[in-house]
């Protein structure tokens, strides 16, 4: 039985952009865990219309 271990997980968000307004995208979260409880985001990203990924933290939640 494993103590810690690494979880991803993808699902749907709405951020807010200047130039475009709201989105819909999937976000990407990659969690530790210890005895299956997550207890820390190491690092959380999307993967835009052309491909690439980007950091979460240039988009913002709200208006």
């Amino acid at each position: 039985m494993k103590l810690i271990s690494i979880k991803r997980e993808t699902r749907p968000e709405v951020r807010f952009t200047k130039k475009m307004g709201a989105l819909s995208i999937n976000v990407t979260y990659i969690k530790k865990q210890f005895l299956n409880i997550p207890y820390k985001t190491l690092h959380k990203y999307r993967e835009t219309y052309y491909g690439e990924v980007k950091d979460c933290d240039h988009i913002s939640l709200a208006r």
